[in-house]
C-alpha cells in the first residue's frame, strides 16, 4: 500500500594539553556568566486576578491574559522578553564562532530515500543551506533528476513548507500539501508530473491528512473553515474525510466521513495500491485506531468494521486480493501482522507472530515483507516470505536507526535511510532475491564520525526497572567526573527514541560535549507496556528515569550537577520542566523547547485535546491531583536555586500553543531570585517545526540562528567554548 498512512495526533572528551588562552577564556566565561545575570532585568508583566476552582482546590493563574497570543500587549510582551536574551546572548565572546562553525557543518548534501511512483522515482533533496527541501524526481534510477517542486521558490522566502506528497496510479498527477509559517494548517495543490504544469485544484484547511490517490480523485482530511479569530484557539472538532475531484472547485467535494456524535475523533482515509478498498481510520486520542474498510469495487457494498474498539493500535500495511494485512498490538504488545479478509473480517490469520523485538512496520515488496524491528532502541531490518517464513536479516552497523524504508509492491528492490548519532542518512539499496546492497546515497560532511563512539547502557531508575541510555562522545574521553553533558529525552506518546543525527549536536560533541539520550518510559522502546507505564496516573515514571540518567552519569564519573544541561522539546519540554521544578539541584542549565507547561489547561487548546489518552486530564479529579502534582507552570516555588534556563518557542505555534512557555517564563522569572539566567527565546512568525524525514519544518536560516543561541547559551553555561 504505497499512500495509505496512520496519522498520530499528534549533544568531553578531556582537554589533551589545553593551553593557558582556552583555560583563561572558560574561566572568563564562567565568571562573566553570573556577573551579568545579576544584571538581568526582565521584562515587568502584568498580572489579572483570575483563580480557578478544581474539586476544592484554587488554582491561580495570573498570566492568562498571555494565552492571546494575537494581541498587541502579548506582542509587545514577546518583543521586550526578546530583547533581554538577545542582550544577554550579544555578550558571550564565541556567539558568532558558535553560528559560523554549525553553518559550516550544515552546509552538505542531503537526500531521501527515493520512492517510486508509477514508472519514476520520487524523493527530497538539499544542497546544504537551502530554507527547505526540494522534491526531485528521475524517470529512471540512472536518470538525471528534475526538479519537481521548490518550496524555496515560493512566496514567503522558505517559509513555506513542502509536507507530503502523493502520485496517481498511472503516475500523470502529484499531489502536495504545504504549510506557512509552521502551522499546522495545510492546503493541497496538484501537478501534471509530465509537463510540471500546476492544476486549478486547491483544497484549504486542511489539518492532521495524508493525500491517497483513487483514480481522478483523492482522499482527504479536514476540518470546517474557523472563524478568523478562531484559526490557533479553535478546538478541531468534527474532523472530516472528503473526496476530491481533479478540476473541480472543493466546494463540490464529496463528504465521504463524518461523525456528528463524537466532536474529538479524527478521521484518515487511503486507498489500497489496487484501489479495490478504502480504509479508514477513526481515532479517539493520539494513540488508538478503529480501522474501517469499504469494498470500491462493489457499489452496494457497506462500510465495515475491520478493526473494532478504540483499545489498539492498527496499521494497514497492504493488501493481497482480499486479505488485508494488518499491524497490531491486539494481543501482542510488541506488535505482530495479520491478515483479515475483507469479506469476512472476523475471519484472520497469523503472517508474522510477535517476537520479543518490537515490530515497528511492515513494507510490502513484490515477493517478501519486509520488517523493520526495534531491539533496545536500535534498528532491525528483517525479510519474510509474503507467507510470513522468516528468510534472513540485512546486517546494519550497530546503534543506529533506518528512519525510512520505501518498499515497493511491484518490486524486489528497496530503499532504506540509516542515521546515527555522528552520521548523517545514507541511503542504502538493496535486492531482496540476490541479497545485494549497494550505497545509493552518501553524505560527504566536515565531521569525523570514527572520531567518536556511542556505547548503550542500562541504568536503574527510582523503581528499580532499567532503563537503556545511549552516551556519545570523542573516543578517548577521560570520565573524571567533570565532563559537560546535554541529557535529552522525550518519554511520550508511544514515540521511539532511537540513535538520530541532528547536526546542531555536533558542535557541542566536538568541543569536548557528551550527548546521552535516554530511552523513558512512556515511548514505545519496548511495545505497548512500555508506553502505558509512562502515561497519566504513571506520568512520574518518565520524570523519575530523566532524573536517575542524570543521577547514573554523576555516579559513573561522566560529569557533575554542574556540567548537565537538559532538553527536550514538546512533550520533551514538559519533561524539561517537571525535572528542572522537581530536582533543581541536579541540573546547571534547562532547555524546555516548545513544552506543554500548563497541564491543567492543555487541553483547551487546538489539539490538546487529543493527548488525554497519556496525560489525562483536569477535568475529572483523580487526574487533576496528579496533573497539578508534576505540572511545570504550577511547581515554580520561591526559593529554590533554578537552574539556568533558557524556555523557546514560536509566537504562532498552533499545536503546543506559545502560551505554555509565556506563562512559565514569567511564573519563573517572577519567584526565581537567584543569579541564573530565566531567559526565552521567541522565533517570529514560527510554529511548532514539525519534525519530518527531511528534518524540520522550519526554514535552515532559522533553524541555525535558533540551535547557534541554544548551543552559546549551554555551552556558556557549562563553561565551554567554541574552539
Amino acid at each position: 500500500m504505497r499512500y495509505l498512512r496512520l496519522l498520530n495526533l499528534n549533544p568531553t572528551p578531556s582537554m589533551q594539553s589545553p593551553t593557558l588562552l582556552i583555560k583563561l577564556t572558560v574561566c572568563l566565561a564562567l565568571c562573566s556568566t553570573t556577573l551579568f545575570s545579576q544584571d538581568l532585568k526582565y521584562p515587568q508583566t502584568r498580572k489579572v486576578d483570575q483563580t480557578d476552582n478544581y474539586f476544592g482546590t484554587e488554582v491561580k493563574d495570573p498570566y492568562r491574559w498571555l494565552e492571546d497570543d494575537r494581541s498587541e500587549e502579548t506582542a509587545d510582551w514577546v518583543g521586550r522578553q526578546n530583547q533581554v536574551t538577545e542582550d544577554y546572548l550579544s555578550k558571550i565572546p564565541f556567539r558568532k564562532k558558535m553560528k559560523d562553525r554549525l553553518t559550516q557543518l550544515w552546509n552538505f548534501q542531503k537526500q531521501t530515500a527515493p520512492k517510486k511512483a508509477g514508472s519514476n522515482y520520487f524523493f527530497y533533496a538539499n544542497d546544504g543551506l537551502q530554507n527547505q527541501f526540494v522534491l526531485k524526481m528521475i524517470r529512471g534510477l540512472n536518470e538525471k533528476p528534475v526538479v519537481v517542486l521548490d518550496p524555496n521558490q515560493w512566496p514567503g522566502g522558505g517559509t513555506t513548507h513542502l509536507n507530503d506528497y502523493s502520485v496517481s496510479r498511472d503516475g500523470k498527477y502529484l499531489a502536495y500539501s504545504l504549510s506557512k509559517a509552521g502551522s499546522d494548517w495545510n492546503e493541497i495543490h496538484v501537478i501534471n508530473t509530465e509537463t510540471l504544469e500546476p492544476l486549478p485544484d486547491k483544497i484549504e484547511w486542511v489539518k492532521f491528512s495524508g493525500i491517497s490517490w483513487r483514480g481522478d480523485g483523492f482522499y482527504y482530511s479536514r476540518y470546517k473553515e474557523p472563524d478568523t479569530a478562531d484559526v490557533l484557539k479553535g478546538k478541531n472538532q468534527f474532523h472530516k474525510v472528503y473526496f476530491h475531484k481533479l478540476f473541480t472547485p472543493q466546494q463540490n467535494d464529496r463528504l465521504v466521513i463524518e461523525d456528528k456524535e463524537h466532536p474529538l475523533r479524527n478521521f484518515s482515509a487511503g486507498v489500497t495500491s489496487d484501489e479495490k478498498y478504502l480504509v479508514h481510520y477513526a481515532g479517539e486520542s493520539s494513540h488508538s485506531t478503529e480501522v474501517y474498510i469499504k469494498d470500491l469495487a462493489n457499489p452496494m457494498a457497506g462500510t465495515r468494521v475491520l478493526c473494532p474498539g478504540f483499545e489498539f493500535q492498527n496499521t494497514v500495511t497492504g493488501n493481497d486480493g482480499p486479505w488485508i494485512f494488518v499491524k497490531t498490538n491486539k494481543g501482542a504488545p510488541h506488535y505482530k501482522l495479520i491478515a483479515i479478509n475483507a469479506a469476512n473480517p472476523s475471519e484472520t490469520r497469523s503472517v508474522i507472530p510477535e517476537s520479543e523485538e518490537v515490530l515497528q512496520s511492515v513494507g510490502m515488496a513484490k515477493d517478501y515483507f519486509v520488517a523493520l524491528y526495534m531491539k533496545d532502541a536500535s534498528s532491525r531490518l528483517k525479510v519474510f516470505s509474503r507467507e510470513g517464513k522468516f528468510q534472513y536479516e540485512i546486517t546494519l552497523p550497530s546503534y543506529g536507526d533506518i528512519n525510512e524504508l520505501s518498499v515497493d509492491d511491484e518490486e524486489n528492490t528497496i530503499f532504506y535511510s540509516y542515521t546515527s548519532y555522528t552520521l548523517p542518512a545514507t541511503i542504502f539499496q538493496f535486492d531482496l532475491k540476490e541479497k545485494k546492497q549497494t550505497t545509493f546515497f552518501k553524505p560527504a560532511i566536515d565531521f569525523k564520525d570514527e572520531d567518536y563512539v556511542t556505547t548503550e547502557v542500562f541504568y536503574p531508575s527510582k523503581d528499580g526497572t532499567k532503563i537503556p541510555m545511549f552516551i556519545t562522545c570523542k573516543k578517548g574521553t577521560k570520565m573524571d567526573g567533570n565532563n559537560p553533558v546535554l541529557l535529552f529525552g522525550y518519554g511520550g506518546f508511544n514515540v521511539n527514541k532511537t540513535p538520530e543525527f541532528k547536526i546542531e549536536r555536533l558542535v557541542f560533541m566536538e568541543n569536548g560535549g557528551i550527548f546521552a539520550a535516554p530511552c523513558l518510559r512512556g515511548g514505545g522502546e519496548y511495545g505497548e507496556a512500555w508506553h502505558q507505564a509512562g502515561t497519566k496516573l504513571n506520568k512520574q515514571n518518565v520524570f523519575d528515569d530523566f532524573i536517575a540518567a542524570a543521577e547514573y552519569l554523576i555516579k559513573e564519573k561522566y560529569t557533575n550537577a554542574q556540567k548537565i544541561a537538559i532538553g527536550g522539546r514538546s512533550n520533551g519540554g514538559l519533561l524539561v520542566g517537571a525535572c528542572m521544578t522537581q530536582r533543581p539541584d541536579l541540573f546547571k542549565a534547562a532547555l524546555p523547547t516548545v513544552g506543554v507547561m500548563d497541564m491543567l489547561r492543555y487541553h483547551k487548546f487546538t489539539i490538546g485535546w487529543a493527548w488525554k489518552g497519556d496525560y489525562g486530564s483536569s477535568e475529572d479529579e483523580v487526574n487533576f491531583r496528579n496533573l497539578y502534582a508534576y505540572s511545570p507552570l504550577h511547581n515554580i516555588k520561591e526559593g529554590q536555586p533554578y537552574p539556568a534556563t533558557m524556555v523557546i518557542t514560536g509566537d504562532h505555534d498552533d499545536r503546543v500553543v506559545p502560551a505554555h512557555s509565556f506563562k512559565f517564563i514569567a511564573t519563573l522569572q517572577e519567584k526565581y531570585k537567584g543569579p541564573n539566567p530565566q531567559l526565552i527565546r521567541i522565533d517570529l512568525d514560527s510554529g511548532h517545526a514539525s519534525v519530518t524525514i527531511t528534518g524540520s519544518s522550519k526554514p535552515v536560516d532559522k533553524q541555525i540562528a535558533e540551535f547557534s543561541d541554544v548551543f552559546v547559551f549551554t555551552m556558556y553555561q557549562l563553561g565551554m567554548t567554541v574552539r
